[in-house]
Protein backbone atom coordinates (compact mmCIF):
# COMPACT_ATOMS: atom_id res chain seq x y z
CA UNK A 1 0.00 0.00 0.00
CA UNK A 2 1.63 3.90 -0.90
CA UNK A 3 1.79 6.03 1.44
CA UNK A 4 0.40 9.69 1.96
CA UNK A 5 2.13 11.97 -0.64
CA UNK A 6 3.75 13.83 1.41
CA UNK A 7 5.82 10.55 2.70
CA UNK A 8 7.55 10.83 -0.52
CA UNK A 9 10.66 12.75 -2.36
CA UNK A 10 11.71 13.05 -5.42
CA UNK A 11 15.22 11.97 -7.13
CA UNK A 12 16.08 12.61 -10.94
CA UNK A 13 18.47 13.18 -13.46
CA UNK A 14 16.95 15.96 -15.91
CA UNK A 15 15.33 12.42 -17.78
CA UNK A 16 13.19 10.94 -15.47
CA UNK A 17 12.52 11.36 -11.75
CA UNK A 18 11.64 8.41 -8.87
CA UNK A 19 9.63 8.92 -6.11
CA UNK A 20 11.30 7.40 -2.75
CA UNK A 21 9.53 7.26 0.61
CA UNK A 22 10.35 7.75 3.91
CA UNK A 23 10.71 4.47 4.91
CA UNK A 24 13.45 3.81 1.75
CA UNK A 25 11.31 2.71 -0.56
CA UNK A 26 11.35 3.46 -4.39
CA UNK A 27 7.39 3.24 -5.05
CA UNK A 28 7.74 4.90 -8.45
CA UNK A 29 10.21 5.07 -11.59
CA UNK A 30 9.54 5.67 -15.20
CA UNK A 31 12.75 4.58 -17.44
CA UNK A 32 14.09 5.72 -19.74
CA UNK A 33 12.12 8.89 -19.56
CA UNK A 34 9.33 10.67 -17.66
CA UNK A 35 7.23 9.25 -19.66
CA UNK A 36 7.90 5.86 -20.44
CA UNK A 37 6.15 2.98 -18.69
CA UNK A 38 7.09 2.63 -15.02
CA UNK A 39 9.38 -0.37 -13.68
CA UNK A 40 8.14 0.30 -10.12
CA UNK A 41 4.07 1.07 -9.86
CA UNK A 42 3.80 0.29 -6.22
CA UNK A 43 2.55 4.02 -6.13
CA UNK A 44 -0.96 3.31 -7.70
CA UNK A 45 -0.92 -0.98 -6.21
CA UNK A 46 1.06 -2.40 -4.09
CA UNK A 47 4.40 -3.83 -3.91
CA UNK A 48 3.58 -6.73 -6.71
CA UNK A 49 3.51 -3.90 -8.84
CA UNK A 50 7.04 -3.03 -8.60
CA UNK A 51 9.46 -1.58 -6.16
CA UNK A 52 12.72 -1.35 -4.35
CA UNK A 53 12.74 -1.04 -0.61
CA UNK A 54 16.01 -0.56 1.78
CA UNK A 55 15.00 -0.65 5.43
CA UNK A 56 15.76 -2.29 8.62
CA UNK A 57 14.32 -4.84 9.96
CA UNK A 58 13.17 -3.88 13.39
CA UNK A 59 11.39 -1.34 14.75
CA UNK A 60 13.02 2.35 13.12
CA UNK A 61 12.36 6.62 13.19
CA UNK A 62 13.11 8.16 10.00
CA UNK A 63 14.85 11.47 9.31
CA UNK A 64 15.39 12.47 5.78
CA UNK A 65 16.76 15.84 4.25
CA UNK A 66 17.99 16.88 0.73
CA UNK A 67 21.78 17.63 0.28
CA UNK A 68 21.26 21.23 -0.23
CA UNK A 69 20.69 22.30 -3.50
CA UNK A 70 20.63 19.35 -5.03
CA UNK A 71 18.36 16.54 -5.80
CA UNK A 72 20.10 13.95 -3.63
CA UNK A 73 18.45 12.50 -1.12
CA UNK A 74 19.35 11.52 2.29
CA UNK A 75 17.50 9.47 4.86
CA UNK A 76 18.60 8.45 8.36
CA UNK A 77 17.18 5.36 9.65
CA UNK A 78 17.77 4.91 13.90
CA UNK A 79 16.48 1.53 15.68
CA UNK A 80 17.11 0.60 19.23
CA UNK A 81 20.71 -0.97 18.16
CA UNK A 82 22.37 1.67 15.72
CA UNK A 83 21.83 4.57 13.05
CA UNK A 84 22.56 4.17 9.83
CA UNK A 85 22.15 6.26 6.31
CA UNK A 86 20.92 5.85 3.23
CA UNK A 87 21.73 7.72 0.21
CA UNK A 88 19.68 8.25 -3.22
CA UNK A 89 20.71 9.64 -6.08
CA UNK A 90 19.82 9.35 -10.16
CA UNK A 91 23.41 10.60 -12.13
CA UNK A 92 23.93 13.38 -14.49
CA UNK A 93 25.57 13.45 -17.36
CA UNK A 94 25.76 9.70 -17.99
CA UNK A 95 24.27 9.00 -21.08
CA UNK A 96 21.58 6.05 -19.49
CA UNK A 97 19.51 6.39 -16.41
CA UNK A 98 21.83 5.02 -13.32
CA UNK A 99 20.42 5.18 -10.20
CA UNK A 100 22.45 4.85 -7.08
CA UNK A 101 21.60 3.84 -3.44
CA UNK A 102 24.28 4.02 -0.45
CA UNK A 103 24.05 2.68 2.61
CA UNK A 104 26.62 3.81 5.16
CA UNK A 105 26.75 2.90 9.02
CA UNK A 106 26.78 5.61 11.50
CA UNK A 107 27.37 3.86 14.88
CA UNK A 108 26.22 0.66 16.53
CA UNK A 109 24.87 -1.89 14.01
CA UNK A 110 21.45 -1.89 11.84
CA UNK A 111 20.13 -5.14 10.16
CA UNK A 112 18.85 -4.49 6.90
CA UNK A 113 16.36 -5.62 4.46
CA UNK A 114 16.42 -5.45 0.69
CA UNK A 115 13.73 -6.25 -1.69
CA UNK A 116 13.31 -5.56 -5.54
CA UNK A 117 10.29 -6.37 -7.44
CA UNK A 118 10.66 -5.75 -10.93
CA UNK A 119 7.87 -5.41 -12.89
CA UNK A 120 8.03 -3.93 -16.36
CA UNK A 121 5.42 -1.84 -18.26
CA UNK A 122 2.90 -0.41 -14.92
CA UNK A 123 3.69 -3.52 -13.21
CA UNK A 124 1.82 -6.10 -15.63
CA UNK A 125 5.42 -7.49 -16.91
CA UNK A 126 7.67 -9.91 -14.79
CA UNK A 127 10.97 -10.13 -16.32
CA UNK A 128 13.89 -13.02 -16.95
CA UNK A 129 16.35 -12.21 -13.95
CA UNK A 130 19.64 -14.54 -14.50
CA UNK A 131 22.79 -13.93 -12.24
CA UNK A 132 25.57 -12.57 -13.73
CA UNK A 133 28.11 -13.68 -11.53
CA UNK A 134 29.00 -16.72 -8.98
CA UNK A 135 28.06 -14.96 -5.75
CA UNK A 136 24.59 -13.43 -6.66
CA UNK A 137 25.74 -9.62 -7.06
CA UNK A 138 24.76 -8.78 -9.94
CA UNK A 139 21.42 -9.81 -12.06
CA UNK A 140 20.12 -8.74 -15.00
CA UNK A 141 16.20 -8.01 -15.41
CA UNK A 142 14.55 -8.46 -19.62
CA UNK A 143 11.47 -8.08 -20.71
CA UNK A 144 10.59 -7.19 -23.99
CA UNK A 145 12.57 -3.84 -24.96
CA UNK A 146 13.42 -3.31 -21.51
CA UNK A 147 16.70 -4.26 -19.57
CA UNK A 148 18.14 -3.30 -16.14
CA UNK A 149 21.53 -4.25 -15.08
CA UNK A 150 21.56 -4.31 -10.82
CA UNK A 151 24.61 -4.74 -9.18
CA UNK A 152 24.49 -5.09 -4.65
CA UNK A 153 27.87 -4.86 -2.40
CA UNK A 154 25.66 -8.17 -0.74
CA UNK A 155 24.79 -10.93 -2.08
CA UNK A 156 21.22 -11.46 -3.21
CA UNK A 157 18.80 -14.18 -4.03
CA UNK A 158 15.54 -14.68 -5.56
CA UNK A 159 12.46 -15.99 -4.02
CA UNK A 160 8.86 -15.91 -5.40
CA UNK A 161 10.15 -13.73 -8.42
CA UNK A 162 11.66 -10.99 -6.24
CA UNK A 163 14.89 -10.50 -5.69
CA UNK A 164 15.80 -10.17 -2.02
CA UNK A 165 19.36 -9.83 0.44
CA UNK A 166 19.69 -9.57 4.56
CA UNK A 167 22.88 -7.63 5.50
CA UNK A 168 23.72 -5.78 8.78
CA UNK A 169 25.51 -2.24 8.32
CA UNK A 170 27.91 -1.54 11.09
CA UNK A 171 29.29 1.85 12.35
CA UNK A 172 31.66 3.12 9.43
CA UNK A 173 30.91 0.65 6.83
CA UNK A 174 29.89 1.54 3.42
CA UNK A 175 27.50 -0.81 1.16
CA UNK A 176 26.77 0.57 -2.47
CA UNK A 177 23.24 -0.50 -4.57
CA UNK A 178 23.61 0.28 -8.07
CA UNK A 179 20.70 -0.05 -11.45
CA UNK A 180 21.01 1.25 -14.67
CA UNK A 181 18.50 0.77 -17.52
CA UNK A 182 19.13 -0.11 -21.11
CA UNK A 183 17.68 -1.40 -24.34
CA UNK A 184 17.18 -4.52 -24.16
CA UNK A 185 18.80 -5.24 -27.61
CA UNK A 186 21.79 -3.25 -26.68
CA UNK A 187 24.73 -4.20 -24.82
CA UNK A 188 24.49 -3.81 -21.01
CA UNK A 189 25.89 -0.32 -20.14
CA UNK A 190 29.19 -0.54 -17.90
CA UNK A 191 28.29 0.59 -14.17
CA UNK A 192 30.57 3.20 -12.03
CA UNK A 193 33.85 1.46 -10.74
CA UNK A 194 33.01 3.60 -8.09
CA UNK A 195 29.63 4.66 -6.85
CA UNK A 196 30.57 6.65 -4.31
CA UNK A 197 32.91 8.85 -6.46
CA UNK A 198 30.03 8.84 -9.42
CA UNK A 199 27.55 10.35 -6.74
CA UNK A 200 29.90 13.12 -5.95
CA UNK A 201 30.02 14.01 -8.77
CA UNK A 202 26.35 14.50 -9.39
CA UNK A 203 26.24 16.04 -5.78
CA UNK A 204 28.91 18.66 -7.54
CA UNK A 205 26.94 18.99 -10.43
CA UNK A 206 23.45 20.17 -8.78
CA UNK A 207 25.91 22.76 -6.58
CA UNK A 208 27.28 24.41 -9.19
CA UNK A 209 23.95 24.57 -10.86
CA UNK A 210 22.17 25.82 -7.29
CA UNK A 211 25.03 28.40 -6.91
CA UNK A 212 24.09 30.18 -10.49
CA UNK A 213 20.60 31.29 -8.19
CA UNK A 214 20.60 35.21 -8.09
CA UNK A 215 18.23 34.84 -5.13
CA UNK A 216 19.40 32.31 -2.43
CA UNK A 217 16.41 32.78 -0.40
CA UNK A 218 13.45 30.11 0.39
CA UNK A 219 12.54 29.03 -3.27
CA UNK A 220 16.06 27.38 -4.27
CA UNK A 221 13.91 23.87 -3.44
CA UNK A 222 11.42 24.98 -5.69
CA UNK A 223 14.14 25.70 -8.55
CA UNK A 224 15.68 22.71 -7.56
CA UNK A 225 12.56 20.97 -8.65
CA UNK A 226 11.56 22.33 -11.50
CA UNK A 227 15.21 21.38 -13.07
CA UNK A 228 14.93 18.02 -12.01
CA UNK A 229 11.37 18.25 -13.76
CA UNK A 230 13.06 19.46 -16.75
CA UNK A 231 13.74 16.92 -19.90
CA UNK A 232 17.37 17.92 -20.64
CA UNK A 233 17.67 16.90 -24.35
CA UNK A 234 15.08 19.08 -25.91
CA UNK A 235 14.43 21.76 -22.70
CA UNK A 236 10.60 20.53 -22.34
CA UNK A 237 9.59 20.69 -18.60
CA UNK A 238 6.79 17.93 -17.71
CA UNK A 239 3.98 18.83 -15.28
CA UNK A 240 4.68 16.34 -12.67
CA UNK A 241 6.63 12.68 -12.59
CA UNK A 242 3.36 11.23 -12.12
CA UNK A 243 0.32 9.83 -13.25
CA UNK A 244 -3.07 9.37 -11.61
CA UNK A 245 -3.05 10.99 -8.16
CA UNK A 246 -6.00 11.90 -7.73
CA UNK A 247 -7.45 15.40 -7.06
CA UNK A 248 -9.36 13.59 -3.89
CA UNK A 249 -8.26 10.14 -2.54
CA UNK A 250 -11.30 7.41 -3.90
CA UNK A 251 -12.36 9.87 -6.69
CA UNK A 252 -12.09 9.81 -10.16
CA UNK A 253 -10.29 12.81 -11.30
CA UNK A 254 -6.71 11.41 -12.32
CA UNK A 255 -4.92 12.18 -15.17
CA UNK A 256 -1.31 12.04 -16.56
CA UNK A 257 0.89 14.97 -16.47
CA UNK A 258 4.36 13.59 -17.79
CA UNK A 259 3.60 15.93 -20.51
CA UNK A 260 4.66 19.52 -21.50
CA UNK A 261 1.71 22.32 -21.36
CA UNK A 262 2.08 25.74 -22.98
CA UNK A 263 -0.19 27.31 -20.44
CA UNK A 264 3.03 27.03 -17.79
CA UNK A 265 5.39 28.51 -20.58
CA UNK A 266 4.87 32.28 -19.57
CA UNK A 267 4.69 31.79 -15.54
CA UNK A 268 8.04 29.10 -16.15
CA UNK A 269 10.45 32.17 -18.04
CA UNK A 270 9.16 34.61 -14.89
CA UNK A 271 10.21 32.09 -12.59
CA UNK A 272 14.03 30.67 -14.30
CA UNK A 273 14.63 34.67 -16.23
CA UNK A 274 14.15 36.49 -12.43
CA UNK A 275 16.03 33.61 -10.58
CA UNK A 276 18.68 34.48 -13.28
CA UNK A 277 18.87 30.54 -14.90
CA UNK A 278 18.74 32.54 -18.88
CA UNK A 279 19.66 28.95 -20.22
CA UNK A 280 17.26 26.80 -19.03
CA UNK A 281 14.79 29.67 -20.22
CA UNK A 282 16.38 29.74 -23.45
CA UNK A 283 15.93 26.00 -24.17
CA UNK A 284 12.38 25.97 -22.82
CA UNK A 285 11.45 28.98 -25.05
CA UNK A 286 12.86 27.07 -27.67
CA UNK A 287 11.09 23.84 -27.13
CA UNK A 288 8.09 25.69 -27.23
CA UNK A 289 9.00 27.28 -30.85
CA UNK A 290 9.85 23.82 -31.76
CA UNK A 291 6.38 22.05 -30.15
CA UNK A 292 3.96 24.71 -32.11
CA UNK A 293 6.07 24.78 -35.30
CA UNK A 294 3.18 23.73 -37.93
CA UNK A 295 -0.77 24.70 -38.79
CA UNK A 296 -1.69 26.88 -36.32
CA UNK A 297 -5.35 25.47 -36.64
CA UNK A 298 -3.47 22.02 -35.27
CA UNK A 299 -2.35 24.23 -32.19
CA UNK A 300 -2.14 21.62 -28.84
CA UNK A 301 -2.25 22.61 -25.28
CA UNK A 302 0.08 19.97 -24.16
CA UNK A 303 3.08 18.40 -26.23
CA UNK A 304 4.83 15.03 -25.47
CA UNK A 305 8.93 15.62 -24.14
CA UNK A 306 10.62 16.09 -27.90
CA UNK A 307 6.92 17.75 -29.08
CA UNK A 308 5.03 14.59 -29.78
CA UNK A 309 1.47 15.49 -30.62
CA UNK A 310 -0.12 11.75 -30.14
CA UNK A 311 -0.64 11.84 -26.15
CA UNK A 312 -3.66 9.24 -26.22
CA UNK A 313 -5.30 8.36 -23.44
CA UNK A 314 -5.86 5.06 -22.12
CA UNK A 315 -7.24 3.40 -18.93
CA UNK A 316 -4.60 0.75 -17.56
CA UNK A 317 -6.74 -2.02 -16.05
CA UNK A 318 -4.18 -3.94 -14.23
CA UNK A 319 -3.31 -0.93 -11.47
CA UNK A 320 -6.01 -0.60 -8.43
CA UNK A 321 -4.81 3.58 -8.62
CA UNK A 322 -3.68 5.21 -5.45
CA UNK A 323 -5.87 4.21 -2.81
CA UNK A 324 -8.10 2.42 -5.01
CA UNK A 325 -8.81 5.48 -6.98
CA UNK A 326 -9.47 4.54 -9.95
CA UNK A 327 -9.19 4.24 -13.40
CA UNK A 328 -5.15 4.94 -13.76
CA UNK A 329 -4.77 6.67 -16.96
CA UNK A 330 -1.70 6.80 -19.62
CA UNK A 331 -1.75 9.69 -22.23
CA UNK A 332 -4.65 12.62 -21.88
CA UNK A 333 -7.20 13.19 -24.15
CA UNK A 334 -7.09 17.12 -23.26
CA UNK A 335 -4.70 17.01 -25.90
CA UNK A 336 -7.06 17.32 -28.41
CA UNK A 337 -9.26 20.59 -26.88
CA UNK A 338 -9.79 23.61 -27.87
CA UNK A 339 -8.45 25.82 -24.90
CA UNK A 340 -8.20 30.14 -26.40
CA UNK A 341 -5.56 30.23 -23.55
CA UNK A 342 -2.80 29.19 -24.64
CA UNK A 343 -2.74 31.73 -27.18
CA UNK A 344 -2.54 34.32 -25.06
CA UNK A 345 0.20 32.19 -22.88
CA UNK A 346 2.41 31.46 -25.95
CA UNK A 347 2.22 35.34 -27.10
CA UNK A 348 2.96 36.95 -23.39
CA UNK A 349 5.97 34.49 -23.48
CA UNK A 350 7.58 35.33 -26.56
CA UNK A 351 6.73 39.12 -26.40
CA UNK A 352 8.68 38.18 -22.69
CA UNK A 353 11.53 36.59 -24.35
CA UNK A 354 11.84 39.70 -26.19
CA UNK A 355 11.74 42.29 -23.68
CA UNK A 356 14.42 40.43 -21.51
CA UNK A 357 16.51 40.23 -24.90
CA UNK A 358 16.70 36.48 -25.93
CA UNK A 359 17.39 36.11 -29.27
CA UNK A 360 14.26 36.84 -31.42
CA UNK A 361 14.21 34.90 -34.93
CA UNK A 362 12.07 36.06 -38.08
CA UNK A 363 10.90 32.44 -38.05
CA UNK A 364 9.46 32.93 -34.72
CA UNK A 365 8.02 36.25 -35.34
CA UNK A 366 6.01 34.81 -38.50
CA UNK A 367 4.68 31.92 -36.69
CA UNK A 368 3.41 34.63 -34.17
CA UNK A 369 1.40 36.14 -36.73
CA UNK A 370 -0.09 32.92 -38.08
CA UNK A 371 -1.19 32.18 -35.13
CA UNK A 372 -2.93 35.28 -34.51
CA UNK A 373 -4.27 35.42 -37.63
CA UNK A 374 -6.27 31.88 -36.77
CA UNK A 375 -7.30 33.33 -33.54
CA UNK A 376 -9.05 35.91 -35.19
CA UNK A 377 -11.21 33.24 -36.75
CA UNK A 378 -12.11 31.35 -33.62
CA UNK A 379 -11.68 33.51 -30.27
CA UNK A 380 -15.25 34.51 -30.35
CA UNK A 381 -15.81 30.14 -30.40
CA UNK A 382 -16.68 28.41 -27.21
CA UNK A 383 -14.22 26.07 -25.47
CA UNK A 384 -13.18 23.66 -22.83
CA UNK A 385 -11.14 26.33 -20.47
CA UNK A 386 -8.24 26.52 -18.67
CA UNK A 387 -9.31 23.87 -16.49
CA UNK A 388 -9.99 21.04 -19.28
CA UNK A 389 -13.40 20.09 -18.48
CA UNK A 390 -14.76 17.43 -20.29
CA UNK A 391 -18.17 18.59 -20.10
CA UNK A 392 -19.59 20.99 -22.78
CA UNK A 393 -17.95 23.98 -24.18
CA UNK A 394 -18.32 27.26 -22.82
CA UNK A 395 -17.31 30.90 -23.17
CA UNK A 396 -14.85 30.83 -20.24
CA UNK A 397 -14.47 34.15 -19.15
CA UNK A 398 -10.72 33.41 -18.66
CA UNK A 399 -10.27 32.22 -22.18
CA UNK A 400 -11.47 35.23 -23.61
CA UNK A 401 -9.00 37.52 -21.25
CA UNK A 402 -6.32 35.61 -22.38
CA UNK A 403 -7.29 35.82 -26.76
CA UNK A 404 -7.06 39.58 -25.57
CA UNK A 405 -3.43 39.62 -24.41
CA UNK A 406 -2.43 36.76 -27.45
CA UNK A 407 -3.58 40.28 -29.75
CA UNK A 408 -2.24 42.75 -26.99
CA UNK A 409 1.59 41.38 -27.12
CA UNK A 410 1.45 41.12 -30.52
CA UNK A 411 0.72 44.53 -30.76
CA UNK A 412 3.19 45.87 -28.16
CA UNK A 413 5.94 43.37 -29.86
CA UNK A 414 5.24 44.72 -33.16
CA UNK A 415 5.39 48.87 -31.28
CA UNK A 416 8.22 47.80 -29.45
CA UNK A 417 10.27 46.21 -31.73
CA UNK A 418 9.42 47.36 -35.32
CA UNK A 419 8.54 44.41 -36.48
CA UNK A 420 5.78 44.43 -39.23
CA UNK A 421 2.51 43.85 -38.12
CA UNK A 422 -1.33 44.48 -39.10
CA UNK A 423 -0.99 46.93 -36.43
CA UNK A 424 -4.70 48.66 -37.33
CA UNK A 425 -6.51 46.08 -37.50
CA UNK A 426 -4.99 44.01 -34.74
CA UNK A 427 -5.92 47.56 -32.42
CA UNK A 428 -9.64 46.56 -33.25
CA UNK A 429 -9.46 43.48 -32.87
CA UNK A 430 -8.23 43.86 -29.22
CA UNK A 431 -11.04 46.30 -28.36
CA UNK A 432 -13.44 44.24 -30.12
CA UNK A 433 -12.36 41.48 -27.55
CA UNK A 434 -12.39 43.62 -24.96
CA UNK A 435 -15.82 44.86 -24.92
CA UNK A 436 -17.39 41.41 -25.77
CA UNK A 437 -15.64 40.25 -22.08
CA UNK A 438 -16.94 43.60 -20.43
CA UNK A 439 -20.15 42.75 -21.75
CA UNK A 440 -20.44 39.53 -21.36
CA UNK A 441 -18.25 38.27 -18.89
CA UNK A 442 -19.15 41.06 -16.48
CA UNK A 443 -21.85 40.64 -13.77
CA UNK A 444 -22.99 43.71 -12.44
CA UNK A 445 -25.30 42.56 -10.02
CA UNK A 446 -22.97 40.34 -8.19
CA UNK A 447 -20.02 42.74 -8.93
CA UNK A 448 -17.85 40.34 -10.23
CA UNK A 449 -17.05 38.39 -13.82
CA UNK A 450 -18.40 35.18 -13.47
CA UNK A 451 -16.54 31.64 -14.80
CA UNK A 452 -18.04 32.26 -18.22
CA UNK A 453 -20.62 33.81 -20.35
CA UNK A 454 -24.12 34.07 -19.10
CA UNK A 455 -23.35 32.02 -15.74
CA UNK A 456 -22.95 33.07 -12.02
CA UNK A 457 -20.27 31.08 -11.22
CA UNK A 458 -16.64 31.88 -9.89
CA UNK A 459 -13.72 30.52 -11.03
CA UNK A 460 -10.12 31.34 -9.23
CA UNK A 461 -8.95 31.85 -13.61
CA UNK A 462 -10.51 35.42 -12.79
CA UNK A 463 -8.13 35.79 -10.66
CA UNK A 464 -5.84 36.43 -13.92
CA UNK A 465 -7.53 39.57 -14.93
CA UNK A 466 -5.42 42.01 -13.03
CA UNK A 467 -2.23 39.85 -13.37
CA UNK A 468 -2.39 39.92 -16.78
CA UNK A 469 -2.97 43.32 -17.52
CA UNK A 470 -6.69 43.32 -18.82
CA UNK A 471 -7.62 45.58 -16.37
CA UNK A 472 -5.88 47.41 -13.38
CA UNK A 473 -5.51 45.71 -10.35
CA UNK A 474 -7.29 47.80 -8.05
CA UNK A 475 -10.07 48.69 -10.80
CA UNK A 476 -13.20 48.19 -8.62
CA UNK A 477 -14.49 44.83 -11.53
CA UNK A 478 -11.19 43.13 -10.26
CA UNK A 479 -11.59 43.96 -6.62
CA UNK A 480 -15.31 42.84 -6.78
CA UNK A 481 -13.57 39.73 -8.30
CA UNK A 482 -11.36 39.09 -5.98
CA UNK A 483 -13.82 39.98 -3.36
CA UNK A 484 -16.55 37.15 -4.74
CA UNK A 485 -13.56 34.73 -5.19
CA UNK A 486 -12.28 35.17 -1.15
CA UNK A 487 -16.63 34.88 -0.39
CA UNK A 488 -17.39 31.69 -2.74
CA UNK A 489 -14.06 29.43 -3.04
CA UNK A 490 -11.91 29.76 -0.55
CA UNK A 491 -11.88 27.18 2.19
CA UNK A 492 -9.48 27.01 4.81
CA UNK A 493 -7.92 30.11 3.83
CA UNK A 494 -7.54 28.42 -0.05
CA UNK A 495 -8.59 28.78 -3.03
CA UNK A 496 -10.78 26.25 -4.87
CA UNK A 497 -10.93 26.44 -8.77
CA UNK A 498 -14.23 26.21 -9.06
CA UNK A 499 -17.32 24.50 -7.67
CA UNK A 500 -17.31 21.48 -9.53
CA UNK A 501 -20.67 19.82 -10.76
CA UNK A 502 -20.71 16.90 -13.22
CA UNK A 503 -23.19 19.33 -15.38
CA UNK A 504 -19.94 21.72 -15.59
CA UNK A 505 -16.66 19.31 -16.30
CA UNK A 506 -18.68 16.02 -17.26
CA UNK A 507 -16.82 14.54 -13.69
CA UNK A 508 -18.49 13.28 -10.31
CA UNK A 509 -16.77 13.91 -6.69
CA UNK A 510 -14.70 16.24 -5.47
CA UNK A 511 -11.43 18.05 -5.69
CA UNK A 512 -9.32 19.77 -2.87
CA UNK A 513 -7.90 23.26 -3.08
CA UNK A 514 -5.49 24.08 -5.83
CA UNK A 515 -2.38 25.30 -4.83
CA UNK A 516 -1.66 27.55 -7.78
CA UNK A 517 -4.67 29.45 -7.66
CA UNK A 518 -3.93 30.22 -3.81
CA UNK A 519 -0.62 31.62 -5.02
CA UNK A 520 -2.24 33.84 -7.57
CA UNK A 521 -4.26 35.62 -4.70
CA UNK A 522 -1.27 36.46 -3.06
CA UNK A 523 -0.22 37.98 -6.16
CA UNK A 524 -3.11 39.74 -5.91
CA UNK A 525 -2.96 40.92 -2.54
CA UNK A 526 0.30 42.04 -3.62
CA UNK A 527 -0.95 44.69 -6.12
CA UNK A 528 -3.35 45.54 -4.31
CA UNK A 529 -1.17 46.93 -1.71
CA UNK A 530 -2.46 44.21 0.81
CA UNK A 531 1.09 42.88 1.85
CA UNK A 532 -0.20 41.39 5.41
CA UNK A 533 -2.48 39.54 3.81
CA UNK A 534 -0.15 37.97 1.57
CA UNK A 535 2.25 37.31 3.47
CA UNK A 536 -0.10 35.68 5.56
CA UNK A 537 -1.52 33.48 2.99
CA UNK A 538 1.79 32.98 1.45
CA UNK A 539 3.05 31.97 4.97
CA UNK A 540 0.28 29.45 4.88
CA UNK A 541 1.05 27.82 1.41
CA UNK A 542 4.43 27.24 2.29
CA UNK A 543 3.55 25.33 5.43
CA UNK A 544 1.81 23.13 3.08
CA UNK A 545 5.09 21.38 1.57
CA UNK A 546 6.25 18.57 2.85
CA UNK A 547 9.35 18.02 5.51
CA UNK A 548 11.39 18.14 2.34
CA UNK A 549 9.76 20.95 0.73
CA UNK A 550 7.80 19.82 -2.08
CA UNK A 551 4.27 20.91 -3.61
CA UNK A 552 1.29 18.77 -4.83
CA UNK A 553 -1.36 19.83 -7.10
CA UNK A 554 -3.15 20.69 -4.57
CA UNK A 555 -4.09 20.35 -0.93
CA UNK A 556 -7.04 18.85 0.97
CA UNK A 557 -8.02 20.77 3.68
CA UNK A 558 -10.95 18.29 5.45
CA UNK A 559 -8.06 15.87 5.23
CA UNK A 560 -5.33 17.91 5.71
CA UNK A 561 -3.26 16.54 2.76
CA UNK A 562 -1.48 16.87 -0.31
CA UNK A 563 -3.39 15.68 -3.26
CA UNK A 564 -3.02 15.01 -7.08
CA UNK A 565 0.31 14.46 -9.38
CA UNK A 566 3.18 15.48 -7.46
CA UNK A 567 5.48 17.62 -7.44
CA UNK A 568 3.68 19.69 -8.90
CA UNK A 569 5.64 21.90 -11.90
CA UNK A 570 2.47 24.59 -11.85
CA UNK A 571 2.63 25.00 -7.74
CA UNK A 572 6.07 25.18 -7.92
CA UNK A 573 6.52 27.69 -10.05
CA UNK A 574 3.91 29.55 -8.46
CA UNK A 575 5.66 29.36 -5.46
CA UNK A 576 8.91 30.80 -6.87
CA UNK A 577 6.90 33.84 -8.60
CA UNK A 578 4.62 35.14 -5.73
CA UNK A 579 8.23 35.47 -3.60
CA UNK A 580 9.69 37.13 -5.51
CA UNK A 581 6.01 39.35 -6.14
CA UNK A 582 6.68 39.57 -1.91
CA UNK A 583 10.18 39.87 -2.00
CA UNK A 584 11.72 41.57 -4.49
CA UNK A 585 10.88 45.83 -5.47
CA UNK A 586 9.56 44.40 -8.62
CA UNK A 587 7.82 40.71 -8.95
CA UNK A 588 6.27 39.36 -12.38
CA UNK A 589 3.35 40.41 -11.00
CA UNK A 590 3.77 43.95 -11.92
CA UNK A 591 5.69 43.34 -14.92
CA UNK A 592 3.45 41.22 -16.30
CA UNK A 593 0.29 43.54 -15.48
CA UNK A 594 2.62 46.59 -16.52
CA UNK A 595 3.24 44.78 -19.81
CA UNK A 596 -0.91 44.67 -20.86
CA UNK A 597 -1.91 48.37 -19.88
CA UNK A 598 -2.81 50.26 -22.75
Amino acid sequence: MSLPLEDYAMIGNCHTAALVSRHGSIDWLCLPRFDSSACFAALLGDETHGHWSLCPRQAFDSQRSYVEGTLVMQTEFTTAQGCCRLTDGMLMDTGQPILIRIIEGLKGEVAMDLSLVIRFDYGSVVPWVRRLDEKGHCIHAVAGPDALVFHSDVPLHGHNLHTEAQFTVKGGQRLAFVMAWHASQEPRPVLPENAYHALRRTIYYWKEWADRNQDQGGVLRSLVTLKGLTYRPTGGIVAAPTTSLPERPGGDRNWDYRYCWLRDSTFTLYSLLTAGYREEAEAWRQWLLRAIAGTPRQLRIMYGLCGERRLSETNLDGLPGYEDSSPVRIGNAAHLQLQLDVFGEVMDTLHLGLRVGLPQSSDAWRLQRKLLDYLETVWHEPDEGIWEVRGPRRHFTHSKVMAWVAVDRAIKSAETFKLDGHLEAWRKLRERIRQDILTHGYNAELGSFVQSYGSRDLDASLLMIGLVGFLKADDPRVVGTIRAVEKELLQDGLVRRYRPRQELDGLAGEEGTFLACSFWLVDNYVLLGRRQEAHELYSHLISLRNDVGLFAEEYCPDRRRLVGNFPQAFSHIAHVNSAYNLFKPRGPAGDRSDAGRL
